[in-house]
């Protein structure tokens, strides 16, 4: 008993789809919003320290201290957890931003539709590097090999049986959800879908997780220095206090208080946040530009790429193949017309012909047409088609559409066929046609030279003499010297069915020639590459003369080195000329996985286009696997880091200006942040060595206060910094070490800049009690709001480490703008209302107001001084 073909109808399958659902599997790897919640709490220490800081007020009576506190906790948990719970939900919509599409039979007609509508008896039709969609068996197949590593960890390639019938089958029989075809062709029936599937009931087990971030391990490695600093500083001010006061319990525990409220202030517990919200910030504007990231780790190593090594079919060029010349019988017919539309005339010489009087220039297209695996389906009435399949196998049944010539016309049943592979580079059909077998075939023009042992001509056919190969690959060089892809097509009679002999004593008919135009937008793309110091490789399975022609289109100068030299040399002799060579011509997709191996060896970081099965194993080696959304496997967008939604180059490179712009502001959050750290410490600390000096009180600032900074002047400002703009020179030199979140210079610069925030506060706090003689309360108010607009201030200076700031740059990042009136907004809240009584603070007068306002204008001066001062003579290397 045979497996039924019978399709579904449109309606079977709607009532099935309300039966058993979506065809999808829930992920693992997301959190829910409870458990991002308790995240907040479970690891940050700063919780805990608030938690003591609450009670030991609870517990001295100081309620309001206590209850102020708790807000303070409430607050910070709910920050991390909206700015967390945001990222998660931007890293899940990218997930779907590449829709899974399948080919299946519905209503008796093949149709395209998104995979989670598929239901269980839809009959889909599987091609070669295709992922299965759901568990189906097998009901029709062409030398099908599996890969089911996902299921079985095995990742050898395993062949498949069709089933006897639906109630007699094995695994040998069954398609697996999850797993791909790495070689031919089928067709199965679905019998579970989604979370019924065998990978939907294991997939717990095997969910991907998200690589190791790199970045984060530097943020963590930074986090430990500053709090070790912190703590050191607590201790010292704790010791100094005790030793210039005389001690009690209520002094005991106001100290305690306030060092755990200096410990939190410098503890950068908003940057594991602001990390996460800078990377899924960024992913959510490369989606916008067409590059999908498939794992957001990638982001980090994308800025920091130095080589791109690209396909030119369908990255560089357009992808859109059209047959403009044919060589037949010693005669080169043109073919007009461009795209994928059904328009064009064939001339020879000038002279226009109609091809249905040519029987030789029809059998050549009849060939196109069945040694074939892609559609084509006409939109609309016009001559206008779009196809199902690669934009090559198209172009050739867009060719015979051109002479009215269509796939379903024919009356031929294909009965067997020996698959295309790259290594093959040839694919074959046998078909029969009345009462005879026939056999067409079409690949590389050499490779079929080598199966072929006659030629047709017009009057007749003749044995293939070497001085024929010769004017014919002749011809196929002209071809590609002018920057066309070449293809040849053969045939023969057949009276075996056996596919052992199907591709021996062909009868050669032709070359096929097809435009590939380069994209317009690929030269200038290039040179941004050069300017930046990324390089730039084409690697192409065409002919050198067809590389180097694009190459030189698109302004690529450099050294070419075909396939057969690569076999020819080790890994390791290949790592020491990799970087000397610009094209790769004749690849295979081995070949690949020796240049990444051999570019890694010289340290470079490399980014990898691939978009076939055997693309894989280059694309997970490489530092950035780049697939292509259009015309790649499901095998390579599984494997890959990034996906190109419009398969174009110069989509790349917008994904590394955008990945060097997320490494610019995170390294300016970073140092931002921890300059306002470090100042809040030397204000306190040197404070407390200035206090019996200068007669002041102790503390400089409270605890409560101190905590008010490290919520709304420190995180506020660090988080939209995230959110900085490209600076003008991101893409115009080379991207230095990168080891290193804050390098020396970097180090240097922020430890500059807390010093002069805290000398600045501690003057405004001189001026205002030591000069002015005002009460200490007034003057302590005067320093908090001076060190809250320095803070403010000082997020400006930190958007560019090079340019200087002015009025301008308050409308460069509209976020930092919005967090600064905030800020500001919040701390009159706590001077002039009620709160005030909270915080410690009493309401300040138009004078204290100037006084403050001279330290952020002063610390602008000084930083644009600075900044003048290092751009002339280089003492510190900033970007």
């Amino acid at each position: 008993m045979v497996i039924k073909k019978k399709s579904l109808t449109s309606f079977e399958a709607n009532k099935k789809l309300k039966q058993y659902g979506y065809n999808e599997i829930q992920e693992k790897i997301f959190a829910s919003p409870l458990k991002i919640f308790l995240r907040q709490i479970k690891n940050n220490y700063l919780i805990y320290l608030l938690l003591i800081a609450s009670i030991i007020s609870f517990f001295v009576h100081e309620k309001i201290t206590a209850y102020t506190i708790l807000i303070v906790i409430v607050v910070v948990v709910t920050i991390g957890f909206l700015q967390e719970y945001r990222a998660e939900r931007v890293i899940k919509s990218l997930k779907s931003m590449i829709m899974p599409i399948s080919i299946l039979i519905r209503d008796e007609k093949e149709k395209e539709i998104p995979s989670r509508e598929i239901v269980p008896g839809d009959i889909i039709i599987l091609r070669n590097g295709e992922k299965i969609p759901a568990d189906c068996i097998l009901i029709e197949q062409q030398d099908v090999l599996m890969n089911e590593s996902i299921l079985t960890g095995e990742s050898k390639a395993i062949s498949k049986e069709i089933a006897k019938n639906e109630s007699n089958y094995t695994e040998k029989n069954l398609l697996f959800a999850g797993s791909f075809i790495v070689n031919g062709r089928c067709t199965a029936k679905v019998i579970h879908t989604g979370m019924n599937t065998k990978f939907g009931k294991i997939s717990g087990l095997i969910a991907t997780a998200e690589k190791k971030l790199v970045l984060q391990e530097k943020l963590n490695h930074l986090s430990k220095y500053m709090v070790f600093v912190a703590i050191i500083f607590s201790i010292l001010t704790g010791l100094l206090i005790f030793a210039q006061e005389d001690y009690s319990k209520l002094l005991l525990i106001e100290v305690l208080i306030l060092l755990i409220a200096l410990a939190v202030s410098a503890f950068p517990e908003g940057l594991p946040v602001v990390l996460i919200t800078a990377l899924s910030y960024g992913a959510n504007k490369m989606a916008k530009k067409n590059a999908i990231m498939n794992r957001i780790s990638a982001i980090e190593t994308i800025g920091e790429t130095t080589v791109i090594c690209a396909d030119k079919t369908g990255t560089i060029t357009t992808g859109e193949m059209t047959v403009v010349e044919i060589f037949q019988d010693y005669q080169n017919i043109k073919i007009s017309g461009a795209g994928y539309k059904a328009d064009g005339e064939f001339t020879i010489n000038n002279n226009k012909i109609n091809p249905s009087k040519n029987p030789l220039l029809i059998n050549l297209m009849k060939a196109s047409v069945l040694c074939n695996d892609s559609r084509i389906e006409r939109i609309g009435t016009d001559s206008e088609y779009r196809f199902f399949g690669t934009p090559t196998e198209s172009a050739l049944l867009i060719m015979a559409a051109k002479a009215n010539i269509h796939k379903d016309d024919l009356k031929c049943v294909r009965t067997s066929e020996i698959s295309f592979n790259s290594e093959r580079k040839l694919m074959s059909t046998l078909c029969k046609e009345k009462n005879q077998n026939y056999v067409y075939a079409k690949g590389a023009p050499e490779i079929i030279l080598n199966k072929c042992k006659y030629i047709q001509r017009n009057n007749g056919i003749f044995s293939l003499t070497k001085k024929d190969k010769n004017i014919i690959l002749k011809e196929n060089n002209k071809m590609t010297c002018q920057t066309l892809r070449t293809l040849a097509i053969a045939y023969k009679k057949s009276n075996s069915e056996n596919n052992k002999e199907f591709e021996k004593d062909l009868v050669f008919m032709g070359l096929v020639g097809m435009t590939d135009p380069a994209r317009e937008e690929v030269k200038e793309s290039i040179q941004i590459c050069l300017n930046s110091g990324i390089k730039v490789q084409m690697i192409t399975g065409d002919y050198k003369e067809t590389a180097l022609a694009i190459a030189k289109q698109i302004g690529l100068k450099g050294k070419l080195m075909t396939g057969d030299e690569l076999d020819k040399i080790t890994e390791e002799e290949l790592s020491k000329i990799v970087n000397e060579i610009t094209i790769f011509a004749r690849v295979k997709p081995e070949h690949k996985l020796k240049i990444v191996k051999a570019l890694k060896a010289n340290g470079e970081i490399v980014a990898m286009t691939g978009d076939g099965v055997n693309d894989a194993p280059a694309l997970k080696e490489a530092h950035v696997g780049i697939a292509m959304g259009i015309n790649g496997t499901d095998i390579s967008r599984a494997v890959a880091d990034m996906t190109l939604k419009d398969d174009n180059f110069s989509t790349i490179v917008e994904a590394i200006r955008e990945g060097r712009t997320i490494l610019q502001n995170i390294k300016k959050f970073t140092s931002y942040q921890f300059s306002c750290n470090f100042s809040e410490l030397l204000v306190i600390f040197v404070g407390v060595l200035l206090t019996p000096i200068f007669g002041w009180s102790f503390p400089l600032l409270l605890a409560l206060q101190i905590l008010f900074m490290n919520l709304v002047t420190d995180d506020l400002p660090a988080i939209t910094l995230a959110f900085s703009p490209s600076q003008k020179n991101v893409m115009t030199k080379k991207l230095k070490n990168t080891k290193e979140l804050i390098n020396k210079p970097l180090l240097i610069w922020t430890l500059t800049s807390g010093i002069i925030m805290a000398i600045l506060t501690l003057l405004t706090l001189y001026v205002s009690h030591n000069i002015l003689n005002q009460e200490f309360e007034l003057a302590r108010t005067t320093a908090l709001l001076a060190l809250i607009l320095l803070e403010i201030t000082n997020a400006y200076n930190f958007l560019s480490f090079t340019h200087r700031t002015n009025f301008k740059s308050l409308f460069l990042n509209k976020y930092l703008l919005y967090a600064s009136l905030t800020s500001i907004a919040l701390t009159i809240l706590i001077i002039y209302t009620p709160l005030n009584k909270v915080f410690g603070t009493i309401p300040l007068n138009i004078e204290n107001w100037g006084i403050a306002l001279i330290a952020p204008i002063l610390l602008i001066l000084i930083f644009n001084i600075l900044k003048t001062f290092n751009n002339k003579k280089k003492f510190l290397e900033l970007e």
